[in-house]
């Protein structure tokens, strides 16, 4: 990944955490955990988990709903052109790593 992709990734991913914190209704802890830029920057993929778990589909509905929003208010602070669209997933490595570390305190 080149300097300038880090760059934008890291924007991407602290203003959809910045996004996400103003506008989540705070019944569940949503983190931006990474973003992927795809080759030539025109799509990224922003990966969540969410506390608790119980309440991921709602976070997930919510995160899909207003990826448009999100689009327009990174779009507003980043200023590269094109501006990638969005997807968003749930973070399944951090998960697995969740496991792993309770597993760990509790085996």
């Amino acid at each position: 990944m080149s300097f300038r992709e880090e760059k934008i990734t890291n924007h991407i991913r602290e203003l959809a955490a910045t996004f996400i914190e103003r506008e989540a209704s705070g019944a569940s802890m949503i983190t931006v955990t990474r973003v992927h830029l795809s080759t030539g920057g025109k799509h990224a993929t922003i990966y969540v988990s969410v506390l608790p778990i119980d309440k991921e589909k709602a976070a997930f509905g919510f995160l899909k709903r207003n990826l448009g929003e999100m689009r327009a208010f990174i779009q507003s602070k980043l200023h590269i052109h094109p501006i990638p669209f969005f997807e968003v997933e749930i973070d399944q490595g951090e998960k697995n790593r969740q496991k792993i570390d309770d597993l760990l305190r509790n085996g």
